[in-house]
């Protein structure tokens, strides 16, 4: 894989057993795709890709035929027989590459071989035009299940056509099943109120999409919220008596209760009517027999309405008994449920009770996390999927470090635990300001490992494949400068938001924000019994900012940093030819600077830091950085279009307002 032939180019995820001859093969000026029939790939999809590869990559138009009469330069076909193994002792995905003078064949044991064959050949094409090593290849996915899971209902719904754009590098490198996560956000029948203004996917756009997928070789299972994470439902007229605390339902919207205040009060019938309404008009647009009900983070479980039959059977037998039944009911439906695996392992008397037929999605997100769950899980005997993150939640720039470590570790540790899959998350808390195009280095992580845990990729290696193959960057040092770029952010997105949200919309402090804030948590009731009042929004902020006093300090250094970064990555950039790419790195990584800016302000202001420290801004200059985060905001929305719906933008606004009408407060 290292000598000279190779170093040019790239193949992700990496084969597992390539052998690079000598020379070079020149494709014809007019050559032919022949496909197969028995591929079964009915519009010749997979030919049509090739085609389109070598149309861009040599300017050339090729033709595309089937069938023994009609000759093909590149050829794709299914095997008689099959005697290459994957790693986990099966077959699906499996394919052969070989490129010599005599032409291009793809043989693969099923559809699905010959399209991660296809994908494979498109790579080389793209890096390397008409020109092609003459090499062998035989690989095989190391999980059957590789899929993608993405985030549509946290404050931004994506457009079709941006969907269709995403699932198409989905193919490219391999994936074969994407999620998307629903709480309000699809237009269903009879809850108006739930998402109006939400921008909602509808039926027409997942039947289209279901399709688009399938014949990519995607599999889209279905998956809407039936128990936690139900927080907009819950604060309308028509369903909030359904939630555990329905007084709560009139609060101020709030990014952080949104995550942390959204259970069904299970104890009540209607409760299992609404879920399974949910249920059973969702599964019916789609192809995929699995269904995921989500079920996870209920936090307030027996806590509210459901606190005395919590009392009575058990908080674990309150939540088993209820994901039973709704399990039960896709069964018998002729349907394979999931779920989310963080109650069952918290509770591990649940894993017990699980039907054959449940697969539990073990999701883990630490950089460093250990194989512990994933032990636990397999040792109960129950079917898991593992999931790690591509951390891209909460932030403008993706924290690639934090995405390549967790993914490597949870793909490992599934792999050795006989896991059937991993599906890699992408996730939007506090209203989705994460542009999902800076996912793609972590999307591309777990493609790498889905296909090969086991494999000694180093970090730094797979950013400068990700650089040629993705970005068509000459110099691989793109993503590696986007890496930097993120180990800048210092005052986060997060940071942010919970800042301004302690207070309660009244001018009181948010208890139930300062509970999620470790450095308030631990104070709340010691400063109730100190002087016999609740804290104070002004007191909550002082003791939050003066926390964080030492990495305040970093923020010069680090926007020095950033943008040297940004001076770095342009000429680089100015090459890809992608702008769309280009524009939404720009504006993350200009909306980064004004974030550090911003916490230093306020540190500032809360005599965190003195004014002599503030570097090129002064007291006197907080105005003028109100005016540039408004600014940034107008430029952030343009991009924001280029991906989504309006769905929730207004929210990111609102608090970018809130921010620069703060700076504006504390200037006079």
């Amino acid at each position: 894989m290292a000598s000279e032939n190779t170093r040019k180019w790239a193949i992700i995820p990496e084969p597992n057993s390539m052998t690079v001859g000598e020379g070079t093969v020149l494709l014809p000026y007019a050559g032919r795709v022949n496909e197969s029939i028995a591929i079964g790939d009915g519009d010749f999809l997979l030919a049509h890709q090739l085609v389109a590869d070598i149309r861009s990559a040599t300017g050339t138009d090729w033709d595309i035929a089937t069938g023994d009469m009609w000759s093909g330069f590149i050829r794709l076909r299914i095997a008689d027989s099959w005697d290459f193994d994957s790693q986990d002792g099966g077959t699906a995905g499996a394919y052969t590459l070989t490129i010599n003078t005599d032409g291009i064949t793809i043989t693969g044991c099923d559809f699905e071989g010959v399209r991660n064959g296809v994908q494979t050949l498109r790579q080389l094409i793209r890096q390397n035009g008409a020109v092609l090593p003459v090499l062998q290849i035989e690989d095989a996915p190391a999980y059957r299940i590789r899929g993608y899971y993405l985030d549509a209902t946290r404050g931004r719904v994506p457009t079709l056509a941006w969907l269709k754009q995403w699932v198409d590098k989905l193919c490219l490198y391999k994936y074969n099943q994407l999620q998307l996560y629903i709480e309000h956000t699809f237009a269903f029948d009879g809850m108006s109120e739930t998402w109006r203004g939400s921008s909602p996917l509808t039926p027409a756009d997942t039947l289209e999409f279901d399709q688009y997928c399938a014949n990519l070789g995607i599999e889209l299972v279905p998956s809407v919220s039936t128990f936690g994470h139900q927080y907009v439902a819950m604060r309308t007229q028509e369903l909030r008596e359904l939630g555990e605390f329905p007084e709560d339902a009139d609060r101020p919207f709030s990014f952080i209760e949104r995550m942390r205040h959204h259970t069904l009060n299970v104890a009540d019938d209607r409760a299992f009517a609404f879920s399974t309404q949910l249920v059973d008009s969702y599964l019916q647009l789609f192809r995929s027999k699995r269904f995921n009900i989500c079920a996870d983070e209920t936090f307030d479980l027996g806590k509210g309405k459901s606190k005395q039959e919590a009392q009575r059977v058990g908080v674990a037998t309150l939540y088993a008994t209820y994901v039973g039944k709704l399990c039960e009911h896709l069964s018998k439906q002729g349907r394979e449920p999931m779920f989310w695996g963080d109650i069952a392992i918290e509770m591990p008397e649940i894993l017990e009770t699980l039907p054959n037929n449940v697969t539990l999605l073990n999701w883990q997100y630490e950089p460093e996390a250990t194989d512990e769950k994933i032990q636990l899980v397999a040792q109960a005997g129950a079917k898991q999927i593992v999931c790690p993150a591509v951390w891209g939640w909460n932030a403008l720039l993706p924290r690639i470090d934090d995405a390549w470590n967790n993914i490597a570790r949870i793909a490992r540790y599934g792999l050795d635990c006989g896991a059937e899959g991993m599906l890699v998350t992408d996730w939007g808390d506090f209203g989705h300001v994460n542009d999902p195009r800076m996912a793609v280095p972590g999307m591309i992580f777990g493609a790498q490992y889905a296909w090969n845990p086991a494999g000694d990729t180093a970090e730094n290696d797979l950013l400068e494949r990700i650089s040629r193959v993705e970005y068509g960057d000459c110099s691989a040092r793109f993503v590696a400068l986007l890496r930097n770029a993120s180990a800048q952010a210092v005052f986060t997105w997060r940071e942010l938001v919970e800042y301004l949200e302690l207070d309660d919309g009244t001018g009181n402090c948010n208890t139930d924000v300062a509970q999620t804030i470790p450095c308030l948590a631990d104070r709340l009731v010691d400063h109730l019994s100190d002087c016999g009042n609740a804290m104070t929004v002004r007191e909550a902020r002082n003791r939050m900012m003066r926390n964080m006093a030492t990495t305040i300090e970093r923020i010069p250094q680090a926007n020095r940093a950033l943008q040297q970064c940004m001076v770095d990555i342009a000429p680089i950039a100015a090459h890809m030819g992608n702008p769309g790419i280009t524009a939404a790195v720009r504006i993350a990584m200009e909306g980064q600077l004004l974030l550090n800016r911003v916490g230093f302000a306020l540190a500032e202001a809360h005599d965190v830091r003195d004014a002599h420290d503030a570097g090129d801004w002064r007291p006197s200059d907080y105005r003028a950085l109100a005016r540039e985060l408004e600014c940034w905001c107008e430029a952030y929305a343009k991009e924001w279009n280029a991906t989504s719906q309006p769905s929730e933008l207004h929210r990111i606004q609102e608090t970018v307002w809130k921010a620069a009408d703060e700076l504006r407060r504390i200037s006079k």
